[in-house]
């Protein structure tokens, strides 16, 4: 699949072209095809949203987090369910990378390159589960998913502090605590190339959930905010979901929060409220916490 033509567009613009893609092979071959290194990124012009972002397949069907079924991991199902549920998490990841790119108008360019540089690895990511899937005989699109991410990206739409706040550092910041006990789901049961994979999606996690950190306290500096103080209020503000422990603490500290944040974090988010038990999902969320996408 050619990439976009960026002789003639932005990268913003390329980056809208694609979060309008339906198909998800189409928009993570086209994403992996298009070079960023030295577009021009457009990032002064204020582009007119769209109806209907971002492109979606017909498939799979999206429901609430509760309705989707438990398999255990053990049989055929449970790994096709599971591996399924990481290929979700991916698809919507390019959505979320190239929204992040082509929806705030005034950030320096290294910040577009960043996050165009991550809808690529998402869509590398994306078709690594995909091909995957496709040794236990299933498709991306076979089996129902949620949508929980995309309610705070549409939340903080007008904000790309709250955006860097909320969604990098809090929802996607959730894979890095996931990760390991997933990729010990599937060495478990035998899957060592599903496991390897997993490792490939923590390695470059870290770097984006690190993206995150960095414009956070780029947003920080410039408005004269303090991070912690800050990130406490917009979280509360915009509702984000609480989290609970078990923390991937070296990954989150790899990815550029503090001392004094991961401290916040054990100090105050350890536990889940008395009498509601910290039941993790196949994809890495609990009833208490969507996973990160």
């Amino acid at each position: 699949m050619d990439a976009l033509c960026l002789s003639t567009m932005t990268l913003r613009q390329v980056a809208l072209e694609l979060l309008q893609i339906q198909d998800p092979d189409s928009k993570a071959a086209r994403t992996i095809a298009t070079e960023v290194a030295t577009s021009p990124c457009g990032g002064q012009a204020v582009l007119v949203e769209p109806p209907l972002l971002p492109g979606r397949p017909d498939r799979p069907m999206l429901v609430a987090p509760r309705q989707q079924a438990q398999r255990a991991v053990g049989t055929r199902e449970g790994r096709t369910a599971l591996l399924h549920a990481l290929a979700h998490i991916e698809h919507n990841a390019i959505n979320l990378a190239l929204d992040a790119c082509w929806r705030f108008a005034g950030m320096p360019e290294a910040y577009y390159r960043d996050w165009f540089s991550v809808a690529r690895e998402e869509a590398q990511h994306f078709g690594l589960l995909r091909d995957h899937l496709a040794t236990l005989d299933a498709r991306y699109g076979d089996l129902p998913a949620h949508d929980g991410l995309w309610d705070m990206v549409r939340k903080t739409r007008g904000d790309v502090l709250a955006r860097m706040a909320l969604v990098p550092r809090t929802l996607e910041a959730r894979g890095l605590d996931a990760s390991p006990a997933v990729r010990q789901r599937l060495a478990s049961v035998g899957d060592q190339a599903g496991a390897r994979i997993v490792d490939i999606l923590l390695r470059d996690e870290i770097g984006h959930v690190a993206i995150g950190n960095h414009w956070f306290r780029h947003l920080c500096t410039e408005r004269g905010l303090e991070p912690l103080a800050c990130y406490a209020a917009l979280s509360e503000r915009y509702g984000a979901p609480p989290m609970f422990g078990p923390f991937n603490l070296p990954a989150r500290k790899a990815a550029g929060f503090t001392d004094a944040e991961l401290s916040y974090l054990v100090q105050t988010r350890q536990s889940p409220p008395a009498g509601k038990p910290n039941k993790t999902r196949p994809d890495g969320s609990s009833p208490h916490h969507p996973a990160r996408r």
